[in-house]
């Protein structure tokens, strides 16, 4: 898979919290509980945040898809750190390549899949999603 060197700064970045200080290197990743081949770490949560944000790295191994869903109560903001795919927004065919950040509304209908590379995003909620 490829990994820019965006993504791996801030695979082993510093997260500064009000009252922590954290590693995402000691941060595992976690097999997503519904769609195979995408794994979460968890860097940001709403405990952290007063539940007001969460921040998720999430990896999309090659052809593996985040399958057509909604958040009801976040907005959700994808930043692609590496790799490539594309993404269904709201009927909206969108690449999705090293750079490309798209804003997801609350209630709308999205889905992720990876090209042959894979992908890598960050993914931020609001209000937190964990």
């Amino acid at each position: 898979m490829d990994t820019n060197h965006a993504f791996t700064r801030l695979e082993d970045a510093t997260i500064f919290l009000n009252t922590a200080e954290l590693s995402a290197e000691d941060i595992p990743w976690n097999p997503h509980p519904s769609f195979p081949g995408v794994f979460l770490k968890h860097l940001v949560s709403g405990q952290a945040t007063d539940g007001q944000l969460s921040c998720h790295l999430v990896r999309v191994e090659p052809g593996k898809v985040l399958e057509t869903h909604v958040h009801d109560q976040q907005w959700e903001l994808h930043e692609v750190m590496g790799g490539q795919g594309k993404a269904l927004l709201d009927e909206r065919d969108v690449a999705y390549t090293p750079g490309t950040m798209a804003v997801i509304p609350k209630g709308v209908k999205h889905r992720v899949q990876a090209g042959e590379d894979g992908l890598l995003l960050c993914a931020k909620f609001f209000p937190a999603l964990l």
